[in-house]
């Protein structure tokens, strides 16, 4: 509505002013001044208006101009510092190493927001705080003489303090440390540079407490894997160890009554004993230097796997791979889950199915991964606990492991068994759908 009136104010003001001297012209200038000086009159006032319009306009323009040429500056401005917080976001987000993600959060700071000194401080649990990362001069840091009590101002030195901006780092929903910006000449600070602070505070925070899960995720995963060998130790090292004693006892009693037979067999039955508790010790090393490679992948390190468990337990052991298995998308954390099941499976036909061969296959389809392993064993006789298909009542502790760790990863798990024909357990796994490519 303004841009109308004023286009018609343009259009119109002219022609009323000409008009309007043109009038007077006739009624007043003709009298006095005869043609051609009251022509001269009008013409000489046409252009002193002309002229002042002209002036106007130009002014205004060039207001207009200037306006508008700062807009586009500013817009400029706050591009590039989309721009770079954008570049700066995708680094955080595809970088799992704190220390790297803290130098590179402090160099992106100190360049969009065009400071000296950029440093980052975190607290330990006793609260006090030490300079985690730094960007800038190297003489902008101060050692203060408490850091439990310092402030961000005394982590830096004396002709850095006169432009300070700092955001609090939180996580976990406490305020672990700070973000800071310092300059040594007088400047300030914008809503939008406050606001860009806070943002790169808000993602650095998040970084931290990744971080901070990632190491419990790493401890109890380590946890975990320790009770899982000692429970593995138990059952199998343990037991034969304390066979192996009441046997050496018993052989020790019948070579003083002189009953050298039946001491020659139980010296047999401690022979087997100790060749079983052997593949069992090789099995378990085996297990813990065979983890899933990036770049092998699953279906090539079960391949693997599978080749040198055949040769330690002397049981025909064959992979059998769909072609679209390798190419299903599964997390890090489902393949080490998935290898491990296998591996207990396999553990499990050697040790309880009296089978001559075992085959592990692997189905994939575009949601899912299947696989199975099936002996050719002796089978979970009826009547037995073993024979429940429900997870919750299998009470032997490899099954007990293999349902626990499909849990973990949200996996199924089933046990399919005919005596005298053999066992199947069979482990399918949700794909993990591939992520979006991020326009840059």
């Amino acid at each position: 509505m303004a841009r109308s009136r004023i286009r018609w104010l343009a259009i119109l003001a002219p022609a009323a002013i000409i008009g309007g001297i043109e009038l007077l012209a006739d009624w007043a200038l003709d009298p006095y001044l005869p043609f051609p000086y009251d022509t001269l009159v009008v013409t000489a006032s046409v252009l002193v208006l002309s002229a002042i319009l002209v002036t106007v306009a130009d002014r205004r323009i060039g207001l207009l101009s200037g306006a508008l040429d700062a807009r586009n500056r500013d817009l400029m401005a706050r591009d590039a510092t989309a721009r770079a917080l954008h570049q700066l976001s995708v680094t955080i987000a595809g970088t799992r190493d704190l220390e790297t993600i803290l130098r590179r959060v402090v160099d992106g700071a100190r360049e969009v927001l065009r400071a000296e000194v950029a440093v980052v401080l975190l607290q330990d649990r006793a609260g006090a705080s030490r300079v985690a990362a730094s960007s800038g001069q190297a003489d902008a840091l101060a050692d203060p003489t408490s850091s439990a009590s310092a402030e961000p101002a005394d982590f830096l030195a004396e002709p850095y303090r006169r432009a300070m901006l700092a955001a609090p780092l939180r996580s976990g929903g406490e305020t672990v440390g700070a973000l800071v910006l310092a300059d040594r000449r007088p400047r300030g600070y914008e809503v939008d540079d406050v606001e860009t602070l806070s943002s790169l505070a808000s993602q650095l925070g998040l970084a931290i407490e990744n971080s901070r899960l990632e190491g419990q995720l790493r401890e109890l995963a380590v946890r975990a894997e320790r009770e899982r060998i000692a429970r593995e130790m138990h059952d199998g090292l343990a037991q034969v160890l304390g066979y192996v004693n009441t046997k050496s006892q018993a052989v020790e009693e019948l070579l003083a009554a002189g009953q050298t037979r039946e001491a020659r067999s139980h010296l047999a039955e401690l022979a087997a004993a100790a060749r079983s508790i052997y593949v069992d010790v090789r099995e378990a090393i085996l297990g813990l230097t065979s983890p899933v490679t990036p770049g092998r992948g699953l279906v090539g390190a079960l391949e693997e796997y599978a080749s040198r468990f055949s040769e330690s337990s002397k049981l025909v052991t064959m992979v059998r791979a769909e072609a679209g298995a390798a190419a299903v998308t599964l997390s890090p954390e489902v393949e080490a889950q998935a290898f491990r099941i296998v591996q207990e499976a396999l553990s499990n036909v050697r040790k309880h199915a009296a089978a001559q061969r075992v085959t592990v296959s692997i189905e994939g389809a575009d949601d899912a991964l299947v696989i199975s392993v099936a002996d050719d064993g002796r089978g979970i006789q009826p009547g037995s606990d073993l024979a429940s298909t429900t997870p919750a009542v299998w009470p032997h502790y490899g099954l007990t492991a293999m349902r626990e760790r499909a849990e973990a990863i949200g996996a199924a798990i089933s046990v399919e068994s005919q005596p005298g024909v053999g066992t199947t357990v069979r482990l399918t796994l949700r794909a993990t759908r591939p992520a979006l490519a991020t326009a840059v």
